[in-house]
């Protein structure tokens, strides 16, 4: 399994990359998030582990949540009360005040890790919905006649949403719990982004939608040859 590290403090840099191996993960370090983000698509992340001291945790999470439904474990200075709940709602699944625990983090680590949110759509069987041709084996989506894309993670996760209820609109808040696995703030940036995202891989015209379509003020729903 592999692990992402975000880190702007060379000596907890080498700390949590050792604790991280202990667990018995690969791990690739950068000391930016969005150099870091940027390794996501040739090699997703089974954890990602947020330790700047420099910049917003919250705003960190909810960019790291645009990339990845990895479970994020986030390593922060002493905060008061509210900021750790905006954290958690922004997406967070552990919050870590310094001065920690090695072991205990590296224990956290481990159990988020055993979720293994990520297994169950391997053994999913291909899924067509009108002119959609799911794989989620592979993550490749056909339209019609047309090339196969591969999706990421989220792509995947909304699109697979979206088909088993076609023609049906699903509430923004359903698709943050089923994409991202959490409820708070910041769930309509995240699904708009991902759908303009997604909309780039199945539509001839994005700015016109034949597949994702959106119901204003309530979420979006499947179109086209997929709407009953």
């Amino acid at each position: 399994m592999h692990a992402l590290l975000v880190c702007d403090d060379v000596e907890e840099t080498a700390l949590l990359r050792f604790l991280l191996q202990q667990g018995g993960l690969t791990v690739a370090t950068a000391s930016g998030l969005e150099s870091a983000l940027g390794t996501l698509t040739e090699r997703p992340a089974d954890l990602v582990v947020l330790a700047t001291r420099a910049g917003s945790p919250r705003a960190q999470v909810l960019r790291a949540r645009r990339d990845s439904d990895a479970p994020v474990l986030v390593v922060t200075n002493a905060t008061d009360e509210d900021e750790q709940v905006q954290v958690y709602e922004a997406g967070a699944d552990v919050v870590i005040q310094r001065p920690y625990s090695a072991r205990i983090l590296g224990m956290q680590a481990r159990a988020l890790l055993r979720r293994g949110r990520n297994s169950a759509t391997r053994s999913l069987p291909t899924f067509t919905v009108g002119a959609l041709r799911l794989d989620p084996a592979t993550r490749m989506v056909q339209v019609g006649s047309r090339p196969p894309r591969r999706l990421t993670q989220l792509e995947f996760r909304l699109l697979y949403t979206l088909m088993l209820f076609p023609g049906q609109t699903v509430a923004t808040e359903t698709i943050v719990e089923r994409v991202w696995g959490f409820e708070g703030a910041g769930g309509m940036e995240l699904v708009r982004g991902l759908v303009r995202r997604l909309r780039g891989k199945v539509e001839d015209d994005p700015r016109r939608p034949e597949f994702i379509l959106t119901e204003p003020g309530i979420g979006y729903r499947l179109g086209g040859d997929g709407e009953e």
